[in-house]
């Protein structure tokens, strides 16, 4: 495909999700009616799509429309590229720009698409974030880093990066966690290479593998919300003996093919089963959350995301607290962690929990911003008292 085909194929696949479909879907359903398009192609389109949402207010207000069309005009006036040279109606690439197009557009004048945000998110990220606001907004709009946690029961750091730049993937070690190394180079090799097919390298931000990595000890572990099972994975490596709970099993259906692959042992308890299992020297709870430290990597979350949803989400938080707070061992620790950059997620669970459970201490407390090392992330610790 030329590069003004792969164009014209992101405006309709754009035009399909400002219709109603998920961009996964919209992805799909193009990919299976265009077979004569090969992997670049789908990965360049795929990317031009991706680049749309995190910007897509801004792009509209650069493109002149709230079209695919429009938005895709506005994404190559951003990356100052003339629209002119892809828009041109030679072969499949879209039609010419209109003298209207042509002076349409212009860069973004009120806050929310400056900052590619809904207008009422925008007080939200002032208030959670206060001078650090708008650098947290810039960097949600920006590609995430795709970052590997070795698997120190396995190899170590040499090791991994020796086995990846084997199969034509380069790497640098990441300094926000001792087992992270973010790929520079090769990214879409991974899956392919034999240290991912042995076992040595999961991905994993690096932010999620500081969470784990700041735990001491060993012992009996609970990943609680265990989903596809990293913090559980993250943890067996480390010598824990671990348990993954979700109250959806469907969402850990992966995870004995990835714990056998990391030659780790991890146990599933259905959640109506926990009782049993307890108690636990750490339980680990991954809180469902708006993922607003993530929607780098899931843009439409943010576009989808209203004020009720978010209100949901934090009553679940708490629930979710209330029903781990038991399965702690006298002397062992909670752990409450979400992948969110907003404080009535984070700091204000924390504040709210503390005032009814007195037999747990504050010991710990880390904000890890979106950056080009990982994504914005909260973890607290709490000890339960012996």
């Amino acid at each position: 495909m030329t590069p003004g085909a792969r164009v014209a194929a992101a405006i309709d696949i754009l035009d399909a999700i400002a219709a109603g479909q998920a961009a996964e879907q919209a992805l799909s359903r193009w990919a299976r009616a265009s077979r004569f398009a090969g992997s670049k192609d789908r990965a360049a389109i795929r990317d031009h799509v991706f680049d749309v949402l995190r910007h897509w207010r801004s792009d509209a207000s650069r493109g002149g429309a709230d079209t695919g069309r429009g938005r895709m005009i506005g994404r190559l006036r951003a990356q100052g590229i003339d629209p002119d040279a892809l828009f041109d109606g030679q072969g499949h690439a879209p039609a010419p720009l209109s003298d209207a197009e042509r002076g349409r557009g212009a860069p973004p004048s009120d806050q929310g698409a400056a900052w590619d945000l809904p207008d009422w998110l925008v007080a939200v990220f002032e208030d959670s974030l206060g001078a650090q606001a708008e650098e947290a907004a810039i960097a949600l709009t920006r590609r995430a880093p795709v970052t590997v946690r070795v698997n120190i029961s396995l190899t170590d750091i040499a090791g991994a990066r020796a086995s990846l730049a084997k199969d034509g993937i380069d790497t640098v070690q990441n300094p926000r966690a001792d087992t992270a190394l973010t790929i520079t180079d090769g990214a879409r090799r991974l899956r392919n290479s034999a240290a991912y097919r042995q076992g040595h390298v999961e991905i994993q931000d690096a932010s999620s593998q500081a969470a784990v990595a700041a735990l001491n000890g060993s012992g009996r572990a609970l990943d609680l919300c265990a989903g596809g099972g990293g913090k559980a994975l993250a943890l067996a490596a480390r010598g824990w003996f671990v348990t993954a709970s979700d109250i959806d099993p469907k969402r850990m259906k992966d995870l004995p093919d990835r714990a056998a692959r990391g030659q780790h042992r991890i146990d599933i308890c259905p959640s109506d089963q926990l009782d049993g299992s307890a108690p636990f020297d750490l339980v680990f709870v991954d809180a469902p959350c708006s993922g607003a430290g993530t929607w780098r990597r899931t843009p439409e979350a943010k576009w989808a995301l209203t004020p009720d949803r978010l209100a949901a989400l934090c009553a679940m938080q708490r629930d979710v607290l209330t029903r781990a707070a038991p399965l702690v061992a006298p002397g062992g620790l909670l752990v409450y962690a979400t992948c969110s950059i907003l404080e009535c997620e984070n700091s204000k669970q924390l504040e709210w929990f503390a005032g009814r459970n007195s037999l747990f201490d504050v010991t710990a407390e880390t904000h890890w911003a979106v950056d080009d090392w990982g994504d914005g992330f909260y973890s607290a610790h709490l000890t339960r008292m012996g």
